[in-house]
């Protein structure tokens, strides 16, 4: 079957949102919602009172009222709560979440994507992160729900994704194994969701969506076209110049002076092979111009994949005056981006953007309290007595080693989970009445982004950013 040839990034948390993704399926390429932290962000949408009431409209489309009911009693606030009242949590995922857990997350998961798609004939697709199994199988669920078309999953093997798809689209349970550190011969932790047992009376039949695996190497997509439990569709090939999670390089890490992992031949996936597996493949990473389209197409690609342009659009999730703030510093040539080796909880390289701020990034994050309230990003370790704990490297160090972790394994992380949601608007306002900060991340097209402003402009739209990728090479 033939596919659009523009895939828009599934940027997280909540940077590609439904607006973004309906404006791109509307145009006739892949628009794609993140759900990364999705329950997150949709009951803080819910407690900021949903003052143009979509997520209460879709929500009248869920199939199970009671559910509906239940998450609107103890998320949603008329009106909105107070800029001054800290916005209540939801409970972290972990093996066995509750119930109340479990609905939020297919809900919020439903709602994006029913969002995204109303009143269209475009495809929509889901990005997740394998790093973040725990919530993955109601995440997929909801997805599929609200009739999702692809799902993209990158930041890890995801194996048994296709498998999990197929056994939803027939209505039966799937399971999922949790990797977990320090387990013991015999140990096996899983994840289960029950599709009948979810839904009742109300399931059913869905639709098998395609997926197409995030991956930075043949050697890792020749692996799960092979070895898979289910039908692999293609692949985005994703270079170290993408912004969010990168691939580590291959072989031991080294740094440049300045700090970043450098990266190598080894590192520069082969085309050839990916070309030999038959399936199609999008290209990802400094793709954003005609003139790469036009050499990705050349190379036996389907397409390209586009994440940093659509970023700082005016449909993506980023507050607004952050995305004129980046547009600002383009126009003056002062946006990059710093690939830190140690961000992210998960051990992969993350890329931050560097904003104009009186403090330097490092500085900022040294005077943030450390705490580890949502834990979507957590690690699951087998603790003492067989069972399942959880600890994350950017929690409060004392936490993390009391936990068996390593010292050195704490130092320089960062809250992802606050910080980027923060970046919609959505921090969390602390004790002592301070607000997280924000930590936008993008790619090394962030330098770039002027192309698409106009005079005395600092925004653009998404269809700004389809017709420029689109125009004839050559064109001006």
């Amino acid at each position: 079957m033939s596919h659009p040839i523009i895939i828009q990034g599934g940027m997280g948390v909540g940077v590609s949102d439904w607006r973004l993704a309906r404006a791109v399926s509307q145009l006739g390429q892949v628009g794609v919602v993140s759900g990364a932290l999705l329950a997150v962000v949709f009951a803080r949408r819910l407690q900021a009172g949903d003052l143009e009431g979509h997520m209460r409209h879709a929500l009248d489309y869920f199939p199970v009222p009671g559910m509906v009911e239940r998450v609107l009693k103890d998320y949603f606030v008329p009106g909105g709560k107070s800029p001054w009242t800290p916005f209540k949590l939801s409970a972290m995922p972990t093996l066995h979440p509750s119930a109340a857990l479990t609905e939020l997350m297919v809900i919020a998961n439903f709602v994006e994507v029913f969002l995204a798609k109303e009143g269209h004939q475009g495809v929509v697709g889901i990005n997740l992160l394998e790093k973040v199994q725990l919530a993955t199988l109601p995440a997929l669920f909801g997805a599929m729900l609200a009739d999702i078309d692809y799902v993209l999953m990158g930041a890890g093997i995801p194996r048994a994704i296709p498998g999990v798809l197929d056994r939803f689209a027939a209505g039966d349970p799937a399971e999922l194994r949790i990797d977990a550190a320090g387990t013991m011969p015999g140990d096996e932790f899983v994840a289960s969701f029950d599709p009948r047992a979810f839904c009742g009376a109300h399931l059913s039949k869905l639709k098998r969506p395609h997926f197409l695996a995030i991956v930075a190497s043949a050697t890792l997509a020749i692996t799960l076209a092979r070895k898979s439990n289910g039908r692999v569709d293609g692949f985005v090939i994703e270079g170290d110049i993408a912004g969010g999670h990168n691939a580590p390089p291959r072989g031991p890490l080294q740094l440049t002076a300045a700090g970043e992992p450098i990266y190598g031949l080894r590192d520069v996936p082969d085309l050839e092979k990916f070309r030999a597996l038959g399936l199609p493949f999008w290209l990802a990473g400094g793709y954003a111009r005609p003139e790469k389209l036009a050499e990705a197409t050349r190379e036996g690609a389907a397409g390209i994949q586009v994440g940093t342009p659509f970023a700082f659009c005016d449909e993506s999730g980023i507050e607004g005056s952050l995305k004129r703030q980046a547009c600002q510093l383009a126009r003056t040539g002062g946006a990059h981006v710093f690939t830190d080796p140690l961000a992210s909880p998960t051990g992969f390289p993350f890329k931050v953007l560097q904003m104009a701020n009186s403090l330097s990034e490092a500085d900022q994050f040294a005077l943030r309290e450390r705490v580890c309230e949502l834990g979507y990003l957590r690690q699951a370790y087998r603790k003492p007595d067989g069972t399942l704990g959880y600890r994350c490297p950017a929690e409060p160090e004392g936490d993390y080693i009391r936990k068996g972790g390593d010292a050195a394994d704490s130092e320089g992380r960062k809250c992802l989970c606050n910080g980027l949601m923060t970046n919609l608007g959505f921090g969390q306002v602390r004790s002592n009445g301070k607000r997280e900060m924000p930590l936008l991340t993008a790619g090394n097209d962030v330098a770039d982004l002027a192309r698409f402003l106009k005079p005395d402009t600092d925004s653009y739209t998404a269809a700004d950013v389809v017709a420029y990728l689109l125009k004839p090479t050559g064109a001006t």
